[in-house]
C-alpha cells in the first residue's frame, strides 16, 4: 500500500486532439498543442506550439527519433533525442530514452531505461518588478 495512490490522488486528465496511429510514418518536426498521442513513428523533432498548453503521450508502440520540447511528457515507447519537459516527464516500464531528459519533476516506473543525462530544471521563478518610478538628478 505504500506505493499505491489513493483515490484522492488522481492525475489530471488531458484530452487528446491528434492522435498519430499504430502503423503511421511523420517524416519532418511536429508542433503542436494540446494533446497529442503517438502509437506510430516521428522522424523529426516534437514540440509545442509557443505559449500553447500541450501534453504529449507516446505508447509502447510509439516512437520519436528526435528531441522532444514538450511541457509535459507520459512515455512508454522510445526516444532516440533529448526529453525537454519543464513541468513533468512520466516514463512507463517500457520507456527507452538514448538522450538527455530535462525535467521539472520526473515518475520513473520499474524498467524504463534512459541512457543520458537526468537535468532537473526548476520553473523559473518570477522577476521581482520594479514598481519605483527613476529619479532624474535629486527630483
Amino acid at each position: 500500500m505504500m506505493f499505491k495512490r489513493s483515490a484522492a490522488m488522481k492525475l489530471p486528465k488531458h484530452s487528446v486532439d491528434t492522435l498519430v496511429g499504430r502503423g503511421t510514418r511523420i517524416d519532418g518536426d511536429v508542433i503542436f498543442s494540446g494533446g497529442l498521442h503517438i502509437d506510430g513513428e516521428v522522424s523529426g523533432n516534437v514540440r509545442m506550439e509557443a505559449g500553447a498548453p500541450a501534453f504529449l503521450m507516446v505508447s509502447e508502440h510509439g516512437r520519436i527519433d528526435g528531441s522532444v520540447e514538450v511541457a509535459h511528457v507520459v512515455l512508454n515507447g522510445a526516444v532516440t533525442g533529448d526529453v525537454l519537459a519543464c513541468e513533468r516527464v512520466e516514463l512507463g516500464p517500457l520507456a527507452r530514452i538514448n538522450g538527455n531528459v530535462h525535467y521539472g519533476v520526473i515518475e520513473m516506473s520499474p524498467g524504463a531505461q534512459i541512457n543520458g543525462k537526468l537535468i532537473h530544471q526548476p520553473p523559473e521563478a518570477p522577476q521581482p518588478q520594479n514598481t519605483a518610478t527613476p529619479t532624474v538628478d535629486g527630483q
